[in-house]
């Protein structure tokens, strides 16, 4: 009795390992195949789904292999009925992990194809793992003979409380959710907020968004805020933007000798610099008689923002060694002060007068 007890038990043991061990090996051999066959294929869906359910095989066929192996085992109905529907219950867990998976992929993978107005940040995906958990946590309850609609009932009155007592963190939240799907403010865009900082967004949380300056350090803008401020995006309409530097040159020099030249080395940086549109036409505009210069606007154009930083540096050492070659000189102020008599000024009247004159080098 007691050898043929055991015998079932080495049975129903040997079935569930039997079954784990033909998922994994599922997953080490078949799965790679596949994976190869379908990156052939036009669309990623299958690609998705592949690597969102390899992690769960395993578990699936131990599970299956216990509800068979419990067959071989004399136990009594209610405890075979309570195994199963532990199994039953640990099968929609791991289903619905997987699915809150592959629906996560599925949007990161296909927001940018969707439209450039939207992109998946952490708040969206977020709020697709709990709901779909939410409702495969409900399902698993209700597998399990517990009454869900208590649950609900009680979840629906204490909303309210929770509302009032979480309003700061809810304003946040649902002001997430506008900036994310308004998609005016996206993950990726280089943007300027009214206090004058800049950078970066590289995520929209739940509670705030993230924005990543220049020299890698972290602004956090509370999502409420964030959605009450003048924000300026500089990737958007377009990231292709005009850059313009700032020039002077001599009274003395020839301005449309100097406008060729201008645009001559402009064109030559845009088509040769990464960053430059080199399909832009470049073109200059004079635009002041100042103190000791003639100046003027050289307008580029570069492909995102932080482009013309590159950009103008390269054009500025280029320009400044071509009008080198060509005698147009760059001026920069002087100021002359002449002293009557030989002697210093002082305040009080009486010891001489001092001149002051700008002149034009």
């Amino acid at each position: 009795m007691v050898s043929e007890t055991l015998n079932r038990w080495l049975v129903g043991l040997g079935v569930a390992l039997a079954a784990w061990i033909l998922g994994w090996l599922i997953t080490r051999l078949l799965f790679p195949r596949l994976g190869r066959l379908f990156r052939r294929s036009k669309t990623k869906l299958d690609d998705t789904l592949l690597s969102s359910i390899r992690p769960h095989v395993p578990l699936w066929f131990a599970v299956l292999g216990v509800l068979l192996g419990v067959r071989f085992l004399s136990l009594d109905p209610e405890t075979v009925r309570i195994i199963g529907r532990v199994g039953q219950a640990a099968l929609l867990l791991s289903a619905t992990l997987a699915l809150a998976s592959f629906v996560n992929r599925l949007i990161l993978d296909s927001s940018t194809r969707w439209s450039d107005a939207f992109r998946s940040t952490s708040l969206v995906q977020h709020a697709v793992r709990i709901t779909v958990v939410g409702l495969g946590a409900l399902m698993i309850l209700s597998n399990l003979g517990i009454a869900i609609t208590p649950i609900l009932t009680a979840l629906g009155v204490g909303s309210l409380a929770v509302a009032l007592a979480l309003q700061p963190t809810l304003t946040n939240l649902f002001a997430g959710f506008h900036i994310s799907l308004a998609g005016q403010v996206r993950i990726g865009d280089y943007v300027a907020l009214e206090s004058g900082q800049k950078g970066f967004v590289t995520d929209i949380g739940w509670r705030s968004t993230l924005i990543r300056e220049l020299p890698n350090n972290l602004i956090v803008v509370p999502n409420a805020r964030l959605a009450e401020i003048i924000v300026t995006n500089y990737s958007l309409p377009e990231p292709e933007q005009s850059a313009i530097v700032g020039v002077g040159v001599s009274y003395d020099s020839n301005l449309e000798h100097v406008e060729k030249v201008t645009i001559d080395v402009a064109r030559e940086t845009l088509k040769n610099v990464q960053g430059g549109v080199g399909e832009f036409d470049p073109f200059i505009r004079y635009n002041g008689f100042g103190d000791s210069s003639v100046d003027f606007s050289v307008i580029l154009r570069v492909r995102t923002f932080t482009d013309r930083y590159l950009v103008s540096h390269e054009f500025m050492k280029r320009l400044h060694r071509r009008y080198q070659a060509e005698g147009i000189e760059i001026p920069f102020p002087q100021r002359v002060v002449t002293l009557n008599n030989g002697t210093a000024p002082r305040e009080a009247a009486g010891a001489g007068r001092t001149s002051v004159s700008n002149r034009r080098s």
